[in-house]
């Protein structure tokens, strides 16, 4: 029985914790709510950058290669992880483990490559592209 009463004492720290933390943020939620101000205007439903008042729409149209860099950045960042997650443990995977982080190495390389020859990285078409080198003659 020493063990159920060892569980129940850490399930009651766990219960006066969490109670503490939902008691935090209401104090939090309600002293705010209280304490800020009521008035409506013009003013208030304006956004406050630095400031500075804004000029301009928000609504940018961005290029779709913002986003297919962003997405490759993401996927070449989280294989960087499984390779520093390999290296802490490479004397406990012996070869095989290095074998696997070779092979792993290799298709991200050619993904890379195939990336690289269909222009995925490539921030200006070609087209456009000659059409600057052109006007720098």
């Amino acid at each position: 029985m020493p063990d159920s009463t060892g569980l129940i004492a850490h399930n009651w720290g766990l219960a006066i914790f969490l109670l503490g933390v939902v008691g935090l943020c209401a104090f939090m939620l309600g002293l705010s709510s209280l304490l800020g101000s009521k008035a409506w205007g013009r003013a208030k439903n304006e956004p406050f950058e630095s400031g500075m008042l804004p000029t301009g729409s928000a609504r940018l149209r961005l290029s779709a290669k913002f986003y297919l860099v962003a997405m490759l950045f993401v996927i070449f960042d989280i294989e960087a992880l499984f390779l520093f997650a390999w290296s802490v443990s490479v004397r406990e995977s012996g070869w095989t483990g290095f074998v696997e982080a070779l092979v792993f190495i290799a298709i991200l390389l050619a993904g890379l490559v195939y990336l690289w020859r269909v222009g995925a990285l490539d921030w200006a078409p070609e087209a456009r592209r000659k059409r600057q080198a052109k006007l720098k003659q």
